[in-house]
């Protein structure tokens, strides 16, 4: 089965969050899998031997917290994060990479950090970021799902009633409202198609939001249902 879920992980807290939205997501059927970018190799094969272990060890570190020994876990050499990651996902056939905040977000709040901002203005795979925390929270199913669109590009709203039916989700009438387990945003009207791009206005949901954010390409439905 193709990987339907990228998260990126490097054993710290936030990217905790991260697996913990990604486990939420593959409710609805899509298969997980774990990636940790290192930014260049190591000249001399001792030191390049030590830093692949390392990254091995962050990866095992995520496959426990999942309790999923058997996760697939992938080590990218790429300058950029964003670059390789995305990479990554297209050599997968992943249509969703999963972040965690930025690591000096506060609680509750939602902060893409450097890497996922760089894929949020102009990468071709749909974006989750996780609210700083939500590994310490009651991991229960996403029971309600808000859309956040502009124009007339349906994606988001695709997305967010393939989710729905997929994870037994109702519709939410709005991103306030008490309740939202996930917010599906979709990019502005002007980006090219195949492309995430953010709003002024998307890019403030994402600063007032408390629930994690799934922004998609412009339109580009995105589908984790496991018959997909």
């Amino acid at each position: 089965m193709s990987t339907g879920i990228i998260v990126s992980y490097d054993g710290t807290p936030n990217d905790d969050d991260a697996l913990a939205l990604g486990r939420l997501l593959a409710g609805a059927g899509a298969p997980l899998a774990l990636a940790y970018v290192r930014h260049a190799r190591e000249y001399h094969p001792r030191r390049e031997e030590l830093a692949q272990h390392d990254a091995a060890r962050r990866l095992e570190h995520g496959a426990t917290w999942l309790e999923d020994p058997d996760v697939p876990r992938h080590i990218v050499v790429s300058a950029s994060t964003g670059e390789g990651l995305e990479k990554l996902a297209l050599e997968q056939g992943a249509p969703v990479i999963v972040f965690g905040s930025d690591y000096r977000t506060s609680p509750g709040r939602v902060e893409p950090g450097t890497s996922a901002q760089y894929l949020l203005d102009g990468g071709s795979v749909a974006i989750g970021v996780a609210p700083a925390g939500l590994r310490t929270t009651t991991l229960e199913p996403i029971k309600s799902i808000a859309v956040s669109v502009e124009g007339t590009d349906t994606a988001a709203e695709q997305t967010a009633q393939s989710l729905a039916d997929s994870l037994g989700a109702t519709i939410s009438p709005s991103p306030s409202a008490d309740g939202v387990g996930l917010i599906v945003v979709g990019s502005q009207p002007s980006a090219p198609p195949g492309r995430v791009q953010l709003s002024g206005s998307a890019r403030y949901l994402l600063e007032t939001a408390r629930a994690p954010v799934l922004v998609v390409p412009n339109g580009t439905p995105v589908s984790l249902a496991a018959s997909d």
